[in-house]
């Protein structure tokens, strides 16, 4: 299930993504389907061992072309462990809403995309996520320890994204059936089993089959909802090309030439 569209990001054969927190991996795999060279970054060790098991069966299976490359590293949002300029493509999907410290969070993605790169951050968008807050405080922070501690507006992320340096070009939303089913978790508990409700347990089972089928008719249903209750808000936003960049880009061009 992504939440990113690959074709907004501009990603092409050869380059270089970041994938922070990237979770287990769903991000990761569709760059290297795409015959990119991505590094998956994460605070779990769990998953990274599971994205590195996954990866190796999508070799075995011939998923992954010549191009195309990976690597694992744990890291930290705020201090990352790659020099400046280092990606043509950052991906960030539901991270920030769990950090305090967002805004050097993005200080941080904006140092390591490189100029005329392009950084695709993904939220819970703001009504399905004022409801959930609404409904359950065990579905975030404080009484859920390491879940959400902020409910964006989509203008507070891109005013954040310009103060970091970045130019916000566009945004969509995405996921709108899953936006029902979190406020059914959330009004009988989302720290209880899916099986103790039989709602949510039929919930689940029509969202598995949507995933792993794809029918016509509930992408055509979810594309128009996604406007009003799609859960996860996609902004888009590119570094600025400087003029002592391109001066410096020149430079290299004629000392190579």
């Amino acid at each position: 299930m992504l939440t990113i569209d690959y074709g907004h990001l501009g990603l092409e054969p050869g380059e270089r993504v970041l994938d922070l927190g990237c979770g287990f991996g769903r991000h990761a795999y569709e760059v290297l389907r795409r015959g990119a060279a991505v590094v998956a970054c994460d605070l779990g060790i769990d998953e990274l061992r599971k994205v590195r098991g996954v990866v190796a069966a999508m070799y075995l299976n011939g998923e992954i072309p010549e191009t195309a490359s990976i690597g694992t590293t744990g890291g930290d949002a705020t201090s990352v462990p790659f020099k400046d300029d280092s990606f043509d493509h950052v991906i960030a999907s539901e991270v920030l809403e769990h950090i305090h410290d967002d805004d050097g969070a993005l200080a941080e993605l904006t140092r390591v995309l490189r100029p005329g790169g392009t950084l695709a951050v993904t939220i819970p968008a703001h009504l399905p996520e004022r409801i959930c807050w609404a409904l359950s405080e065990d579905y975030h922070a404080p009484k859920s320890v390491g879940g959400h501690v902020r409910i964006y507006k989509q203008s507070e992320l891109t005013d954040k994204m310009t103060t970091a340096g970045l130019v916000p070009v566009s945004s969509h939303r995405a996921h709108a059936l899953h936006s029902p089913y979190w406020w059914l978790r959330c009004a009988v508990g989302p720290n209880h089993p899916i099986e103790d409700s039989r709602l949510v347990s039929l919930y689940h089972r029509l969202l598995t089959w949507d995933i792993v089928k794809g029918p016509m008719v509930t992408r055509f249903i979810e594309r128009m909802l996604n406007p009003i209750l799609g859960k996860s808000l996609v902004v888009y936003a590119t570094k600025p090309i400087t003029g002592a960049t391109a001066e410096s880009e020149r430079g290299f061009s004629h000392v190579s030439a």
